[in-house]
């Protein structure tokens, strides 16, 4: 391993203007050719999901599916473990997943697969060979790691942690997936993935490749704030709206939301961010461009501009939380999801485990 072979991440060398070039390459290609490309995308079961991750994940999701993108839905339990201590809830959070993926329209079949990787044996028999392939010194400088470490307050930092983004290689190549949709913050992780896979190849297989290098397909969805306006939307900040949220309970949430002194509603992202979020909710909620709802709204003020979210918020998600409550009631159908979904990732597994022996001489 030398040093024109280290890791670029995504805020060195031109990586990100790089990876969104070919982002929106891959993006004009797929609606030629959906079949040639395979997804990998997914969540860690850390609770139930909220309106960041249905703006900025799961509709682009059902997007990719409906455009007949094969695509591997990966519930990430093992991941939990490294930064959570919340493996007795992993089980639940496992199947209200499900359900929000499901109501949210995601229709799982022959190319639509979702499952827990920790039921997926063979994809986590890639770590070992994969950690031989990588450095302490880049597994410890990974930004998004680090950035992960110090958002958490994480004092006693386990090996799970450093690891993570080769478990996350497991996840990608174990499918010979080839997109993978993530933000910009997720790109270092991605970089890993490709230097394993390319790594791989050229130690094991130069002939004939197993892996692909995946690319990243970024997102297009607005960096979506909690209700304070200031840090991104998570449960455990107190500041998201939950898909499974009632009309009345997120019209509560909205009310209490951070806006400023200001009467007259403007969009003015740098000077107002409190105020740019929630007219950004709206815009996701109805197509409306964010500096059109604010000339509606004017003198309105933030009584208006809440209101307006609250009624816009509740309209879009109607449909989801209704079919969110269905299945809420039918947890053998749920069960099957999974253990079709299992069914298959193995299956998959199983042919690229072989593979990976095969050319590492360790078929018996």
């Amino acid at each position: 391993m030398n040093e024109r072979d280290e890791i670029q991440y995504a805020d060195e060398s031109g990586t990100y203007e790089a990876s969104l070039a070919k982002s929106r390459e891959i993006e004009k290609d797929i609606q030629l050719n959906p079949k040639k490309y395979r997804v990998l995308t997914g969540d860690r079961p850390t609770g139930r999901l909220h309106i960041g991750h249905y703006f900025g994940s799961l509709q682009n999701r059902v997007r990719l599916q409906n455009l007949g993108v094969p695509t591997m839905v990966l519930i990430a339990d093992y991941q939990v473990l490294t930064d959570h201590d919340a493996f007795r809830e992993i089980s639940q959070n496992t199947k209200q997943l499900v359900i929000d993926y499901l109501a949210a329209g995601i229709k799982p079949g022959k190319d639509v697969v979702i499952y827990p990787h920790s039921c997926v044996p063979e994809c986590n028999q890639l770590m070992l060979p994969f950690l031989t392939l990588v450095s302490n010194a880049e597994l410890m400088r990974n930004p998004t790691v680090k950035e992960e470490i110090q958002s958490a307050g994480i004092k006693n930092v386990n090996a799970g942690m450093y690891t993570y983004p080769v478990h996350q290689a497991c996840d990608i190549l174990f499918c010979k997936a080839n997109v993978v949709p993530v933000g910009k913050d997720q790109l270092p992780h991605l970089e890993m993935t490709r230097t394993i896979a390319r790594r791989f190849n050229d130690r094991f297989a130069k002939d004939a490749p197993v892996f692909p290098e995946p690319y990243a397909l970024l997102s297009k969805t607005p960096n979506i704030k909690g209700l304070d306006g200031s840090q991104k939307m998570s449960k455990s900040r107190g500041n998201a709206i939950m898909l499974c949220a009632s009309e009345d309970e997120t019209a509560a949430l909205i009310q209490k939301a951070k806006t400023d002194g200001e009467r007259r509603i403007t969009y003015d992202p740098v000077n107002r961010p409190e105020v740019a979020n929630l007219l950004q909710l709206i815009s996701l909620c109805t197509d409306e461009a964010p500096e059109s709802i604010a000339e509606r709204i004017g003198d309105g003020g933030g009584k208006m501009l809440k209101s307006l979210l609250a009624e816009s918020l509740n309209e879009k998600l109607r449909p989801l939380r209704a079919e969110r409550k269905k299945l809420e009631k039918d947890e053998a159908y749920i069960k099957t999801v999974l253990t079709d979904g299992i069914r298959s990732a193995r299956a998959v597994a199983e042919k690229t485990l072989d593979e990976v022996r095969t050319v590492m001489n360790m078929a018996i």
